[in-house]
């Protein structure tokens, strides 16, 4: 059994069943998450016999290292082995006053979205929480602690709602003050809108929600997320305007990936702020991220000035996202295990929404 599978509360309920104290979860939660100690042995304010227990039933660690490449602009891009050979990639992003680390939530992704290798991959399967807590566990290690984790993003390769169990329960562990204690405000969920799943998210902790929106018309949206044939605009939308865990407080942040001469034109510019109207919104837009496994491009930067301005004008609170680690492939949209070693493609599967 993995540790890290259990948020604190579901650990002290597991601890009870096999007849260890419930308060001893909330000790080996403070080894494992706040201090980072993962050798059993030095958990010393543990009996030795619950560290013997542990040691013999318990897993601790679930993923490894297998490498790591640094960008010119700082950004460290890991490559993580599971015990089972599966591969993903995590991703540090250092700012002047932050630290976020980008989290992967499936190995592979099997939604197809054509501008996203991960996509290109195929999807093989979910991770558990384990290997989703992980990964903040050893990006941690390998950002030391002069560069110590400010901020969480689930954008890394898969659709976060497809495994949502597991996303939750590592919530649950990273928002806990006896385990990583990180502020609700810190981590951010982006999908590219699995309807019947929103609401499920937004109740686990008062979190950020990003929306792949990417497009102002289905026809388009309907080439570039196919999901978007099972929940076209009007629906995704609906639901955002209904929740009323959407508020000013808790915007939806909509990511929107400009590509060249599919969505880029001053028409869809002028629709956008009309589509999003009645749901407290800012908009992201994010030039795309060229990648070997697509034949799209980003426009010119004077098509994105234009872009640019023409939301500014029709009202909308926008912001243009620098891409960080383009050269080692650690970019939005190109995660795809490409490390200079074997290229690591999943077989491609189908996983029900």
């Amino acid at each position: 059994m993995q540790l890290k599978d259990h948020s604190v509360q579901a650990l002290r309920e597991v601890f009870a069943a096999r007849g260890v104290e419930r308060w001893r979860a909330d000790q080996v939660a403070g080894w494992l998450y706040a201090r980072g100690v993962e050798e059993v042995a030095a958990m010393t304010d543990l009996s030795r016999e619950l560290r013997e227990e542990l040691a013999d039933s318990w897993e601790v660690r679930a993923l490894e290292v297998e490498h790591e490449q640094h960008s010119v602009d700082g950004t460290l891009k890991a490559v993580l082995r599971a015990a089972d050979g599966a591969r993903v990639e995590a991703v540090a992003i250092p700012e002047e006053a932050r630290n976020t680390v980008c989290l992967s939530t499936q190995v592979g992704c099997p939604l197809a979205c054509s501008f996203c290798a991960t996509g290109a991959l195929g999807f093989t399967r979910n991770l558990s929480t384990a290997e989703i807590v992980d990964q903040l566990c050893r990006m941690r290690e390998l950002c030391g602690p002069e560069r110590p984790v400010t901020n969480l993003v689930f954008m890394g390769m898969g659709e976060p709602l497809l495994n949502l169990p597991a996303v939750l329960e590592a919530i649950r562990l990273f928002v806990h003050p006896k385990a990583f204690g990180l502020a609700p405000r810190r981590i951010t969920v982006s999908t590219v809108g699995v309807v019947p799943k929103l609401g499920e998210l937004l109740d686990v902790a008062p979190i950020h929600l990003a929306v792949s929106l990417h497009a102002t018309t289905d026809a388009v949206r309907d080439s570039l997320v196919p999901l978007n044939r099972r929940f076209p605009l009007d629906v995704l939308l609906g639901e955002l305007r209904r929740l009323d865990t959407v508020n000013r407080r808790r915007p939806v942040f909509f990511e929107y990936t400009l590509i060249a001469g599919v969505n880029d034109s001053l028409a869809d510019a002028r629709r956008l702020p009309a589509l999003l109207r009645g749901i407290p919104a800012k908009l992201n837009l994010i030039p795309m991220n060229a990648h070997a496994r697509s034949g799209l491009r980003p426009p010119d930067g004077a098509r994105i000035d234009r872009f640019l301005r023409e939301l500014a004008a029709g009202g909308l609170r926008v912001t243009l996202r620098r891409s960080r680690g383009p050269d080692i492939q650690a970019a939005c949209g190109q995660l795809a295990l490409h490390s200079g070693r074997d290229g690591g493609r999943s077989a491609r599967g189908r996983l029900r929404v």
